[in-house]
């Protein structure tokens, strides 16, 4: 866990997330037992650049934490979606994904972010998710738990706020199911007291070393058969095709000349997709299928509750 800074002025905070980074991949390194993460340095021709780090091993069979922290001129078209005037910007962050082996271990997205345009506007923006590829409830509780107490420390209205933002954002439109069991989203925020929000961005991005250990130590050893990693494959198919038609931080990315591999990074090693596929119905697959909308109230959801 890295210390909290109150500074807030535009290196600080640089210098936060590319430490939080290095911290978190120290975390995974320890948690998969094995495997190492590789640094590619990177520039952007527009300005700035980022370090990308990518991990497989005996646990992840592919886990990336990327660092970023671009500047430069904004594209008349970024400028438009976001409806602001100023030509000059800056972006930095942290942005994580990580694909376990075993199907039994969900996948994970975290993304903290930090956004500064050079007529002195800002914002903060990121969150966490959870894709399980075969929902338990309970430990989808468990992990709304956490997040919901990161929020309470801040403000109470916090987390039901953004789990309903990380249900409407995490939607995968053309399928009509959530990508996964949601989690917290939040963007554009930005108040008089600067440091306040700082403080909650940086506790975000704290919490995630120790989520995500648990589910790898929990889960990573148990069997599983070949049809629950085919089962795997196919909700990987549904992570890349949100990634790849709905998500903005990758629209952002490409169009503002990012780097393609850090940008792409999220995408699995590998993935499937099966033609019109129907579980059987009462199956593990059915009933995760079944868990898959928006609106659970998973921090009150009853012990015995069915899809």
């Amino acid at each position: 866990m890295i210390p909290h800074t109150t500074h807030t002025d535009r290196d600080s905070i640089q210098d936060w997330f590319r430490a939080l980074q290095l911290d978190i991949c120290e975390q995974l390194e320890a948690a998969d037992g094995v495997g190492t993460f590789t640094e590619d340095a990177w520039e952007r021709p527009g300005g700035g650049g980022g370090y990308a780090r990518v991990l497989e091993g005996q646990r992840i069979e592919k886990g990336g934490v990327n660092f970023s922290a671009v500047h430069g001129t904004l594209p008349q078209n970024i400028r438009d979606a976001l409806q602001v005037n100023a030509g000059d910007f800056l972006a930095t962050g942290v942005s994580i994904v990580q694909h376990p082996h075993n199907p039994h271990v969900p996948i994970i997205h975290m993304n903290v972010r930090y956004f500064e345009l050079s007529d002195g506007t800002y914002w903060f923006g990121g969150g966490i998710d959870l894709t399980p590829h075969y929902v338990r409830p309970a430990d989808a509780r468990w992990f709304h738990e956490q997040l919901k107490a990161v929020c309470d420390r801040y403000d109470e209205g916090y987390y039901p706020r953004f789990k309903q933002w990380a249900d409407d954002y995490f939607y995968v439109r053309h399928r009509q199911e959530t990508r996964g069991v949601g989690g917290i989203f939040f963007d554009r925020m930005h108040a008089e007291d600067k440091a306040s929000i700082w403080q909650f961005v940086q506790e975000v991005g704290n919490a995630f070393g120790d989520i995500y250990t648990h589910f790898l130590a929990t889960y990573s050893d148990l069997p599983y058969t070949a049809t629950e990693q085919q089962w795997q494959r196919l909700r990987r198919g549904r992570y890349v095709e949100f990634n790849l038609v709905w998500d903005k931080g990758t629209k952002f990315g490409l169009d503002t000349d990012g780097r393609t591999e850090s940008i792409l990074m999220s995408l699995p090693p590998m993935a499937s997709w099966v033609y019109d596929h129907r579980p059987v119905p009462g199956s593990a697959e059915a009933d995760t299928l079944a868990w898959l909308r928006k609106g659970v109230d998973w921090v009150n959801l009853p012990t015995d509750a069915t899809p």
